[in-house]
């Protein structure tokens, strides 16, 4: 009767795990969807100002920083409007890809970063060795990637975007692994009885930070793969 206690709470757990690792994939797929259809959209009908571009990549920082640092704080509701309007104005800011790649290449390497992504994923969920020691790492690395990218906003060096490129898929696979042991540890780590909004709220953390993993790891590989259109 004790075996059989012990081995019900072990599946209880289980799927309280898998549910909520689910459901972080879920709001992730539901993120990049919203982001790919607005871009392709705005693409079809405007070019998006220098003036409005810069604006809303400021206003996307602010709402990533809220969601990240106040997701305690918010409703489930509020973490989960302001994720998909995030995702909303990101499309609306990558519409520009439309107008400078061709679709073949964007295709090409949507499906190239996928199953990069889904690899990178695959071994942050069922490695053993902790990754922690790696994050001050990959964060110096992305700090050195946004520095050379605004730096480069004045240059406009093409050698200089392609080694941020390179350097930044080798960094962007190495978060998207950390990132999922860390939300795997976070599902773990969560008691069996939390509430529904709770869980939300921490699906839509893990959601936003594999969202932008896959964003900036398909940036940087559509800099390399990417036919001009």
């Amino acid at each position: 009767m004790e075996m059989e206690k012990v081995l019900a709470s072990n599946e209880k757990t289980k799927a309280h795990v898998n549910g909520f690792i689910q459901s972080v994939y879920n709001w992730m797929a539901i993120g990049l969807a919203v982001t790919g259809v607005l871009a392709y959209l705005v693409s079809e009908m405007f070019i998006v100002p220098r003036g409005l571009f810069f604006l809303l990549v400021i206003v996307q920082l602010g709402m990533v920083f809220v969601l990240a640092s106040r997701i305690q704080t918010l409703s489930a509701s509020t973490a989960t409007g302001l994720f998909v309007l995030y995702a909303a104005l990101n499309g609306v800011t990558l519409s520009w890809i439309f107008l400078v790649y061709t679709s073949a290449s964007i295709t090409s390497t949507f499906f190239i970063c996928a199953l990069t992504f889904a690899a990178a994923s695959a071994y942050g969920m069922v490695t053993k060795k902790d990754l922690t020691s790696f994050g001050g790492f990959l964060m110096m690395g992305l700090i050195g990637i946004i520095i050379a990218t605004v730096v480069n906003i004045f240059f406009r060096s093409p050698m200089v975007t392609m080694i941020v490129s390179y350097i930044g898929v080798f960094v962007f696979i190495g978060l998207t692994a950390w990132d999922t042991q860390k939300i795997k540890q976070m599902a773990l780590s969560q008691p069996a009885d939390l509430d529904n909004a709770t869980l939300r709220k921490g699906a839509i953390f893990g959601a936003l930070s594999l969202y932008l993993d896959f964003i900036n790891l398909f940036i940087m590989m559509l800099h390399i793969f990417g036919d001009r259109d």
